[in-house]
């Protein structure tokens, strides 16, 4: 295979994965559910959903755990689903042991 071949294959697969994270939208959840958030594939936060029990001023400090719990829940599931379309990705170049 020409190296110059595989170099475009590279640039188009990357495209084409930042173009899915871009597209790509992760729910989690904390508190059972207590506490949404939605992010995309570059781990931008697109929505915060707080049930309204949640919400009181005697008790701040939980809320900022929950929503610290969500998001961190969000991003292990951003790495897992980009680590499974690069291992895809990757795969799709024919290197040898890529497969």
């Amino acid at each position: 295979m020409n190296i110059q071949n595989m170099m475009k294959q590279a640039q188009q697969m990357q495209e084409r994965l930042q173009q899915q994270m871009g597209e790509m939208k992760v729910e989690a959840t904390a508190g059972g559910g207590m506490v949404t958030v939605t992010v995309n594939g570059h781990k931008l936060l697109l929505s915060l959903r707080l049930d309204p029990e949640v919400v009181s001023k005697e008790d701040v400090g939980m809320l900022q755990d929950l929503i610290v719990a969500a998001m961190n829940d969000a991003h292990r599931k951003v790495d897992e689903a980009l680590a499974g379309q690069m291992q895809g990705l990757m795969g799709g170049l024919g290197l040898p042991g890529l497969r």
